[in-house]
């Protein structure tokens, strides 16, 4: 038995060494990947496949894309039914201002490194809640895409608000009371008609299991509408869509 002595201790020695490999976060890694443009999971309509880059250089991006929320939608999923600042008693939102997000032509930069920190102030925050609700949206949006601006926070608000202005809602779509029905495509070329300049190849139409999610507007760096091949690829194949009616 004393022959195999040797042997075991060699295995034991091993095993701590290849723990504390582990341990050291040497191991091998799979590299974490997500949609291009959603903060959301991606219906299988909308799903987007390309990686992000994680603390990119500010500015560095090509254009940017602009993501208008149907609040109603967001309202009636379980994320939604605790948000008490969108969706609680008497809120009204309708299209809502999800982000302003920086973006390039295949993925998108993220979590920037910004000399302005993370937290957004309340005389930022506060100016912008009426098309943009939410105190934990707003820092959300700042620290994962607004730091990749290149913008002060207070410029990249601002550039939201300006962004926001700029999109005509079309009116069949701007209020709604009741359940309406329609589809990806009249929606989309509902926004187009009401918004010169904007063509089919700048705009796509997310959506949920059976209602209209977001539309999403790509804008320059002017805020001039341009083409976004990626973005509009994704769109929903649904045939038909429900936009939910306001409370």
């Amino acid at each position: 038995m004393r022959r195999f002595a040797p042997i075991a201790a060699a295995l034991v020695t091993l095993a701590v060494a290849a723990a504390s490999w582990v341990m050291d976060g040497n191991a091998p890694v799979v590299e974490d990947s997500r949609p291009v443009t959603s903060d959301r999971p991606s219906t299988p309509a909308a799903k987007q496949t390309s990686t992000t880059s994680r603390n990119a250089n500010r500015g560095g991006f090509d254009f940017y894309v602009l993501s208008l929320s149907w609040s109603p939608t967001y309202c009636d999923s379980e994320a939604g039914r605790d948000n008490r600042v969108q969706c609680g008693t008497g809120k009204r939102f309708g299209w809502v201002v999800h982000g302003l997000w920086p973006q390039n032509e295949h993925g998108y930069p993220q979590d920037c490194d910004s000399t302005q920190g993370s937290r957004v102030p309340d005389s930022i925050a506060r100016g912008i809640m009426d098309i943009m609700p939410g105190l934990g949206l707003i820092g959300h949006q700042w620290r994962k895409h607004g730091s990749c601006s290149g913008l002060s926070m207070e410029d990249y608000f601002a550039l939201v608000r300006k962004a926001h202005d700029k999109i005509l809602v079309p009116p069949q779509f701007s209020s709604v009371r009741q359940p309406l029905q329609t589809s990806p495509t009249a929606l989309e070329q509902a926004f187009i008609r009401s918004n010169r300049g904007l063509t089919a190849s700048a705009v796509a139409i997310t959506c949920d299991s059976q209602g209209v999610d977001e539309v999403r507007i790509c804008l320059d760096t002017s805020l001039n509408f341009r083409t976004c091949r990626e973005v509009d690829q994704r769109s929903c194949e649904r045939s038909d869509l429900i936009i939910p009616p306001q409370p």
